[in-house]
């Protein structure tokens, strides 16, 4: 499963040059944590909780309805490749609907992500609902 590419806008800097595509206006690139965030925390070297967690109910009502919405969904987690398999089993077992997976996240929290492209962040505290609009402080890079 990946991002569908047909979807992506081609475009261009001011020189005219080609740039990174980017997805239709209000489509939203999802990338979602798996432990603690969809189902409970498991870390990496307890691999055999991975199969019988138990999803979050509003997490798999919420992300499958982004699907459905027609939002890209991606699971970023910092399972390794090694728990690819029991991932995919698991996920697919309790239905969540998904375009892609990565492996690997760096552990330990604490993520500043740097990117030419607009990110918005959100801290998952223990419920999945629609999203609202909030104005919060953000470290940026001085101009």
């Amino acid at each position: 499963m990946a991002t569908p590419e047909k979807d992506l806008e081609t475009t261009f800097n001011e020189k005219g040059e080609l740039i990174s595509p980017v997805l239709p206006a209000g489509v939203k690139n999802f990338l979602i944590d798996i432990d603690g965030t969809v189902c409970d925390d498991i870390p990496n070297e307890e691999p055999e909780r991975m199969a019988t967690c138990l999803p979050y109910p509003d997490a798999l009502r919420i992300v499958n309805k982004w699907y459905e919405d027609g939002h890209i969904i991606t699971f970023f987690t910092s399972r390794t490749e090694e728990h690819r398999e029991i991932t995919e089993e698991w996920l697919n077992r309790h239905n969540f609907k998904y375009h892609g997976m990565l492996m690997g996240k760096p552990r330990g929290g604490n993520y500043h992500w740097i990117d030419n492209h607009i990110v918005k962040a959100t801290r998952f505290k223990g419920k999945f609902t629609d999203l609202i609009v909030k104005n919060r402080d953000v470290e940026v890079f001085n101009d």
